[in-house]
């Protein structure tokens, strides 16, 4: 059975938080890929961002469900998730819409979890890692050419 390490993209590009969205975009589409790690000034994994999250920022902005009953008014919606959508469609940089919490794999991850993991998840970009080091990126297109001979 091959693991991550048999499959998995060793030329890796990332981002920085600070990079804008419409460069970031351009990176995606021009190298043909589905998302980016995203690093710290040291190299270090802090998040990932992928196309889901760019096309996710151009959603319209759901508008709240209010009732009022007499002088009081009722939110059907907490005041964080409106604050997160409002933020989400202004959006600029990477920092304003990756994630955070990233689920990765290490080198020796068999390939059928990985697309497990890749199916239950409805995640197509998985970094790598030896330890806190990003060593590679497995995505679709990684596990798709596994099954050619």
């Amino acid at each position: 059975m091959l693991n991550a390490s048999d499959i998995m993209t060793t030329d890796v590009i990332t981002v920085k938080k600070d990079t804008n969205l419409k460069d970031l975009a351009k990176l995606l589409y021009e190298s043909h890929i589905n998302g980016v790690p995203v690093v710290d000034d040291d190299g270090l994994l802090i998040g990932i961002i992928c196309e889901s999250d760019l096309i996710r920022k151009d959603k319209k902005l759901h508008i709240p469900t209010v009732v009022a009953i007499f002088d009081w008014v009722l939110y059907f919606e907490s005041p964080k998730k409106i604050e997160k959508e409002i933020q989400r469609i202004n959006a600029t940089t990477v920092e304003d819409l990756y994630t955070k919490n990233v689920i990765t794999v290490d080198e020796k991850t068999p390939i059928d979890e990985i697309a497990t993991i890749m199916e239950q998840k409805k995640i197509y970009t998985i970094p790598v890692m030896d330890g806190d080091r990003l060593v590679g990126v497995v995505g679709k297109a990684d596990l798709l050419r596994s099954l050619i001979p």
